[in-house]
């Protein structure tokens, strides 16, 4: 039973070992794929500065019925979602 239990922890042991230098091999692998595609590719044009949107002008005021309406509503809205 102990020569199975040592070679066990040798074979995670290995495993691990595996794992663990694929993975530090697949990050040089990625940094040098990345430092490559740099280079080759050409640098990105620079974007023209956005030019705001023309807004419509909100009305001046608003209607006394539905500004009540709102206020209605939003009083219900509180009163159900009170915590």
């Amino acid at each position: 039973m102990d020569n199975l239990m040592s070679q066990a922890v040798e074979l995670m042991i290995a495993g691990m070992g595996f794992v663990f230098a694929f993975l530090i091999i697949l990050v040089f692998a990625t940094q040098a794929m990345s430092k490559l595609i740099t280079r080759l590719t050409p640098p990105e044009p620079a974007t023209p500065a956005r030019t705001p949107r023309a807004t419509t002008p909100a009305p001046a005021s608003v209607d006394p019925d539905t500004a009540e309406a709102i206020k209605k509503a939003i009083a219900q809205f509180r009163a159900r979602h009170k915590k």
